[in-house]
């Protein structure tokens, strides 16, 4: 059934956003902030129970699989969604064909988990993965119904609606893994956890999306839709495949309890870049897009995003590489003390990976996606090289030979493909992470001098880690207020709280 023009206007029409573009950017990203804290706080707490309800083999035997279903979702995405925010003005008809489009993916991508549930189960000797495979691609043919709901929503900057969308989904779903796993399912609570979530999140999609599609127009219609989503399919497929490549051959190399080593530290550093960058990407690219014809305001609203972004998880991780010995031991148990120095190397990785995760949006917004591709293949060799050079040292070797080349090399690359065209130039996002930088250099000081210390000593292992974080966040404070550039920011973000507080006040 196709809808009425008053509908096409609301949900196609940006033009009423770009008056108050700045005041919805400010309130969406203080709703994110919000939603990602408590979901942060869910996941980690989530994270702790299974961690001592599940043995490292059941998170490495998912894991294994976790790599295909990676890359069966960028595919099944195909970029669309993207490509429906991005685009200054669409129809109806468009967002219906890319709608079935999407339908149509998502089918192919769960029938493709039909013939690769042996392989690997061939290719890792685990035969439990034939049954883990064929289940889990369910989710695929679930999720492709709500790509362009979700895509509407965010197009329209409707940012409480994502989020409460997206956390009910990932509460769902991590109550059910907890559940499963407590009555004894093993790795198939892990499993639960997934399937809960892609439902919940089609569902959620339709429900608090209005808009529904109409019959498909033909292809050549969204030809420049299709290219533009293929260029970022494209360049994601390239970098999932070398991002992935450590843990296929670490679980093919050294077998699934390093593996399940490696997955949980990974997922350490992956809690605040997923729960800050993938949000803040539903913020940042509908206000960007619009923007794209103003480089100032556009380069201000980048820069402020990245400021703010390294001011919250540059210290965090300046924190992992302080102390990783004592945040395995609290959240994971002794069990998994082996995963330590993994933890600490992936700090270093944390220092930089959440903006270097930003670029993509430089080049999306500025509709750059041949030029995205092309630096894409190019990361993932210079990545891939790194992977396999430290693959002989076992999984602490992989994270450390690919944090070490991702400072030293890949980050500095980025920075100058991206910025050599576009408003935003390689120095400006340097000097965005400066305060940041020293702010984490003071906290891998502080803390680690706290440590070789005596006065700590008779203070249990939680009180321990309480006290140091206290500090680096003293001393992240202090560093912060003290430059002038940070100062500012501080004050956006006291501005942010501000807006959040009415909202409650006035909910």
């Amino acid at each position: 059934m196709i809808v009425s023009k008053p509908d096409h206007d609301l949900f196609f029409r940006t033009d009423h956003l770009v008056d108050d573009l700045s005041g919805r950017s400010v309130r969406g990203g203080a709703v994110t902030i919000f939603a990602q804290i408590v979901k942060i706080v869910a996941q980690l707490g989530v994270t702790v129970v299974l961690a001592r309800l599940l043995a490292p083999e059941a998170f490495g035997l998912v894991a294994m699989v976790a790599v295909v279903l990676t890359f069966l979702e960028t595919f099944k995405d195909l970029g669309l969604s993207a490509a429906t925010v991005q685009r200054p003005t669409i129809t109806h008809e468009e967002v219906s064909t890319l709608f079935w489009v999407n339908v149509g993916l998502g089918f192919v991508a769960a029938l493709l988990m039909v013939p690769l549930a042996p392989l690997l189960a061939w290719f890792y000797g685990e035969p439990e993965l034939i049954d883990i495979t064929l289940v889990l691609g369910i989710g695929f043919a679930l999720s492709g119904f709500s790509t362009q709901h979700l895509a509407l929503l965010r197009r329209q900057m409707r940012f409480s609606l994502l989020a409460s969308i997206q956390m009910g989904a990932e509460i769902l779903g991590m109550l059910s893994a907890v559940a499963a796993a407590y009555l004894g399912a093993g790795f198939w609570a892990l499993i639960l956890q997934r399937l809960v979530w892609s439902a919940v999140m089609a569902l959620g999609g339709w429900v608090f999306c209005g808009w529904r599609p109409g019959r498909p127009g033909r292809l050549g219609h969204v030809r420049e839709l299709l290219g533009f989503g293929g260029h970022v399919t494209g360049s994601n497929l390239v970098s999932l495949f070398v991002r992935n490549m450590d843990q296929v051959l670490i679980g093919w190399y050294w077998g699934a309890t390093p593996l399940g080593l490696y997955d949980r530290a990974y997922k350490i550093l992956l809690l605040p870049i997923n729960n800050l960058n993938a949000p803040l990407f539903s913020v940042a690219m509908p206000a960007l897009s619009r923007l794209a014809d103003q480089p100032a305001r556009y380069r201000a609203t980048y820069l402020g995003i990245v400021e703010k972004l390294s001011m919250v998880t540059m210290p965090c991780a300046a924190l992992l590489i302080a102390a990783p010995d004592l945040v395995v031991r609290l959240l994971f148990g002794p069990q998994w003390v082996a995963a330590t120095p993994i933890v600490a190397w992936l700090g270093v990785a944390a220092l930089y990976q959440p903006v270097t995760y930003t670029c993509s949006w430089l080049f999306m917004t500025q509709n750059r996606t041949a030029e995205m591709f092309r630096w894409g293949m190019v990361s993932s060799a210079l990545s891939a090289a790194a992977i396999v050079a430290g693959l002989p040292f076992g999984a602490v070797g992989v994270a450390a030979s690919w944090a070490v080349t991702g400072i030293l090399i890949r980050m500095p690359a980025l920075f100058w493909a991206v910025g050599r065209n576009g408003p935003v130039r390689p120095f400006d996002m340097v000097r965005a992470m400066i305060p940041s930088a020293i702010a984490s250099a003071f906290v891998v000081v502080i803390v680690t001098v706290l440590r070789m210390s005596s006065v700590l000593n008779a203070v249990p292992l939680g009180g321990t880690l309480v006290v140091l974080g206290l500090c680096a966040v003293l001393v992240t404070l202090l560093c912060f207020i003290g430059l002038p550039q940070s100062r500012r920011a501080l004050g956006d973000f006291r501005q942010m709280a501000g807006s959040l507080f009415r909202r409650s006040a006035n909910a």
